[in-house]
């Protein structure tokens, strides 16, 4: 006996809309359990759709550039009952793309608007209704670019895609129309190959849009970094005796769930440490809740996954939930919510090295806690030098939101945490 089974789009987080990127099967095909039969990436990831059965594939409904949303049929698959070829509904596997921007990021970052001058770039009928998703539409806005401008996009039927709305903006830059009114002059190109060999390589996803990310950052917020060190001698002892307790296998505590603690208990003590400015820059938004980004070195670049109310969890509870995001990370497996809705985010370098350097912030959160390697220092304690480890941490901040004085009594917050960790339990 045999039976049509709809392959559909799964729960993929809270997305509106994915562009189908590839699609790796055709009417014929014979498919196994768990094949990838498509590609589809957000602005975020990159998911690879698994096939919910084994079968032949009657019908294909998708190609590449279309758009799909939870729900979505996929294709048809003819089953053989008897051979109990169909699976429950699998998530789909994901590679991480960005490490900082989300649709949160996206409503409150400043965005220069494009300042049209005496010459149109493209004439249009402003009558007709531009044919744009809406999350094409809010990318426009990101820019402040009114997408009835582009008179037709190089999608199906015309539809404006983003990278018609990228080519607008890049004629519109080359044709003198300057965003914020001032300008930056472009870096000119160059002919490398006339100094010798060369080789061409295309830049990742991932890297392309974390650079307009950090890009749009730096050029909107006015960031400082603080630097100074915590004397983590005793938080160090006191994490080596928990290791000594544990078996052979058990997961192991790692400085980074202390600092994180100690992060938290900070921000409840300064507030404005957990909050975004408003898009418009006149309010600020206070979070009553305490997610904490990680940020994590992977294959394919860096990624930010967000673990939640890290306030009402234990150094353990921690240690294992970091544990296994890393682990999905590494292995492409995160979903678009594992790095969504983080309230500050830890960048530490100290499994590599380094005695400082100057994080940029993951806006629109308004800090970023910067950790390196901790070294034995000899430390003046009024009488006699002493041996103590010494941990560099490098704090920026958005000025806009945090003064000097604020910045230096947040860090002196943490240092006091993490000199005595008992402290937490006060």
């Amino acid at each position: 006996m045999t039976v049509l089974i709809e392959i559909k789009v799964p729960d993929i987080g809270n997305v509106a809309e994915i562009d189908v990127v590839e699609v790796l099967i055709q009417a014929g095909d014979v498919v196994a359990l768990e094949q990838t039969v498509a590609v589809l990436e957000t602005d975020k990831a990159s998911m690879e759709l698994p096939s919910s059965a084994s079968g032949t594939v009657q019908q294909v409904y998708i190609k590449q550039g279309d758009k799909v949303s939870e729900g979505s049929l996929i294709a048809t698959v003819l089953v053989n009952v008897e051979s109990s070829s169909v699976a429950a509904p699998v998530e789909p596997v994901v590679a991480p793309v960005i490490v900082a921007p989300t649709t949160e990021q996206k409503a409150l970052t400043p965005v220069p608007a494009v300042v049209k001058n005496s010459a149109p770039v493209v004439q249009t009928d402003s009558s007709k209704t531009a044919h744009a998703s809406p999350s094409v539409r809010l990318f426009a806005r990101e820019l402040g670019v009114d997408v009835s401008r582009i008179k037709i996009g190089s999608g199906r039927k015309g539809r404006i895609l983003q990278d018609d709305v990228k080519n607008f903006v890049k004629k519109v830059m080359a044709e003198g129309i300057v965003a914020t009114g001032s300008g930056i002059p472009s870096i000119p190109a160059v002919d490398f190959s006339v100094f010798g060999d060369t080789e061409i390589q295309k830049l990742s996803k991932i890297k392309r849009l974390t650079g307009q990310n950090l890009s749009r950052v730096w050029l909107n917020l006015p960031m400082v970094t603080y630097h100074d060190e915590a004397d983590v001698t005793e938080m160090e002892a006191f994490r080596n005796a928990l290791n000594a307790n544990k078996v052979k296998g058990e997961l192991k505590i790692t400085g980074l769930m202390f600092i994180m603690k100690a992060l938290v208990a900070a921000m409840q003590q300064f507030p404005n440490f957990n909050a975004s400015l408003s898009a418009d820059g006149e309010q600020l938004i206070l979070k009553k809740y305490f997610n904490i980004g990680v940020a994590v070195d992977t294959p394919k670049g860096l990624v930010v996954p967000v673990l939640r109310d890290v306030n009402n969890k234990t150094v353990n509870e921690l240690a294992a939930e970091i544990a296994e995001k890393s682990e999905k990370a590494r292995q492409g497996k995160l979903l678009p919510a594992d790095m969504q809705g983080g309230c500050m985010t830890i960048s530490s370098l100290g499994g590599i090295g380094g005695m400082a350097f100057t994080p940029i912030v993951n806006a629109p959160e308004v800090a970023i806690l910067g950790v390196t390697r901790a070294k034995m220092q000899p430390v003046w304690d009024g009488k006699e030098f002493k041996p103590r480890l010494m941990l560099p941490l490098d704090l920026t901040y958005d000025h806009r939101v945090i003064d000097g004085a604020e910045g230096a009594k947040f860090m002196a917050a943490i240092q006091y945490y993490l000199g005595d960790i008992r402290r937490l339990l006060l």
